[in-house]
């Protein structure tokens, strides 16, 4: 069925890219493992195939859905988030630029920019992105090309007014780049209030079963579209055809599940705030988190990610991260089922000793779909090992 940016997002989730094949009538398009397609003469490409690097109609499904979810006119979509945000950067920047970022980035984010671009070039200054005034200040001190946000943030889950900030950006000649992983285009679309870049891990929401790893980079300018995927195609940092497939499949059902996962964090946010042991609770769904208000303008929901910080310091934030069951001890987030992390050992070690650095006492939490009554059972046996 043809698809219009007028239908609903699960509409356009499950028909973007997904038209019947027209052979046979299978409802799902076949999955393309080829590496080469024939030519009809030298140059005779059919419907622009030629080589599996630079097209495959598995691949060029899943970026015709991304694109309609996130109100955008290109995507591409790449074997990792890093990968993506990689090609973004040697696409569009040059040596002697500089990024503005969130001074509580993802570690890897923040690893690959300080450390393997600054090698390059690619200077950065660490910000507090919720204060505009600071952000500012950073863009003009500084030959700034990006202002680069994640919003909410991982860890910390600070909310960033994505249309003050694409003008302060833009006042400045720079271009916003937004790290969509966290929300997810069902439930915050930065291209709409002002945004000139969409970066994603798909490995979380989007692919939403822990089984693949893919990133993706979505734009509404045709011009820097064409310079990523120049960039894209040159290097060549594409998903494979299986990868792409399985993010298809996830991506159709991201609605669903985010309305899931939103509304057990915010029944396990609630149970939290009432618990003695615990310090501090960051989820934009509480009132008391000061980005609430911002979170609701903004976004659908408040989404499924939980930062807990503990009262008994590193030791009590250890324990409980190693005591539960249904919440998984493992990296990642965004799948179906709950996992627990210890981000200042684990995904964010590499910022340790920085001002990136993770406390110590904090744990993060990504709610899955089970029922919340187990998701709260679990965390209570938890606490009791907390000495």
């Amino acid at each position: 069925m043809p698809v219009s940016e007028n239908q609903g997002f699960n509409t356009r989730a499950v028909h973007a890219g997904q038209a019947f094949e027209p052979r046979t009538g299978a409802v799902v398009p076949p999955l393309h493992f080829s590496s080469t397609y024939a030519q009809d003469g030298i140059g005779g490409l059919r419907d622009g195939y030629e080589y599996g690097r630079g097209g495959n109609p598995t691949r060029d499904a899943l970026q015709e859905q991304l694109a309609a979810l996130e109100g955008g006119t290109h995507a591409y979509s790449f074997s990792s988030g890093l990968a993506a945000e990689d090609s973004l950067i040697r696409a569009l920047m040059r040596p002697g630029d500089h990024i503005v970022l969130g001074n509580d980035a993802y570690g890897g984010t923040y690893r690959l920019i300080s450390r393997v671009l600054g090698e390059w070039g690619i200077g950065n200054t660490p910000v507090d992105m919720p204060d505009l005034d600071a952000v500012q200040a950073a863009v003009a001190a500084n030959k700034t090309r990006f202002v680069w946000v994640e919003t909410p943030s991982n860890p910390m889950m600070k909310i960033t007014d994505i249309e003050a900030l694409a003008k302060v950006a833009h006042d400045a000649g720079a271009l916003l780049i937004v790290d969509n992983t966290f929300a997810s285009p069902y439930l915050q679309t930065p291209l709409d209030l002002g945004a000139d870049v969409v970066v994603h891990s798909t490995t979380k929401y989007i692919g939403g079963h822990s089984d693949v790893v893919g990133g993706a980079i979505v734009v509404k300018d045709d011009g820097l579209a064409e310079k990523i995927g120049f960039v894209q195609f040159a290097v060549g940092a594409v998903s494979g055809p299986m990868d792409a497939f399985l993010t298809t499949r996830g991506l159709k059902t991201l609605g669903v599940r985010m309305d899931r996962h939103s509304d057990n964090a915010q029944a396990v946010a609630e149970w939290l705030l009432e618990r003695p042991e615990v310090e501090a609770v960051l989820y934009p769904g509480l009132p008391s988190h000061p980005g609430h208000e911002l979170a609701r303008k903004q976004m659908k929901k408040f989404g499924g990610m939980i930062s807990v910080q503990f009262k008994g310091g590193e030791a009590a934030a250890r324990k409980v991260a190693e005591s539960t069951s249904v919440f998984t001890l493992a990296e990642s987030l965004g799948g179906i089922e709950s996992l627990m992390n210890y981000p200042s050992e684990m995904t964010h070690a590499s910022v340790k000793g920085t001002e990136l650095a993770v406390p110590v006492n904090l744990i993060r939490l990504s709610c899955g779909i089970e029922d919340v009554e187990d998701l709260i059972a679990d965390l209570e046996q938890a606490f009791t090992h907390i000495q």
